[in-house]
């Protein structure tokens, strides 16, 4: 690693289906460090943002590795060895077009979508799997609905 650089978090790899149960390797990249690992090496999330370290909230796993390259990257900060630039989260504000309808889903359109049927209410999945079971059939199933398909 260069000595500017700030440290990577090393996460585990997860387990897909299609690995087999066996991972292709143990560990990987991470896109931050955990909270726990952060309080571990005595900071705070906004303390380790402001020393250029990524925090990632979801991630909930504690590795002692990375706990150790945070107190590392502390003491290269304190020594004066490196500068760090702070890595504190954007803030996008995303305003709708007042301009243009609002495009919510009506009754007739969430019936159309098969989304009042109380199992498929809350998932996409029924979604993917009509679409595949279309596609084995060799249903036109795209160009059914809104592009004047058969």
């Amino acid at each position: 690693m260069p000595e500017n650089m700030e440290p990577k978090p090393i996460v585990k790899v997860p387990l897909l289906r299609r690995f087999g149960g066996v991972p292709p390797k143990e560990t990987r990249v991470g896109r931050g460090f955990s909270v726990g690992e952060v309080k571990a090496a005595g900071l705070t999330v906004k303390e380790a943002r402001l020393l250029g370290l990524y925090v990632d909230e979801r991630r909930k796993s504690v590795h002692e590795e990375n706990v150790e390259a945070i107190k590392e990257w502390v003491e290269k900060v304190k020594s004066g060895e490196v500068v760090p630039e702070p890595k504190l989260p954007t803030v996008e504000v995303v305003k709708r077009d007042l301009r243009r309808p609002f495009k919510g889903k009506t009754m007739s359109g969430r019936k159309g979508r098969g989304l009042l049927k109380l199992k498929n209410r809350y998932t996409h999945h029924y979604k993917w799997k009509r679409k595949q079971r279309e596609r084995l059939l060799k249903k036109r199933h795209e160009g059914k609905r809104h592009k004047g398909g058969d």
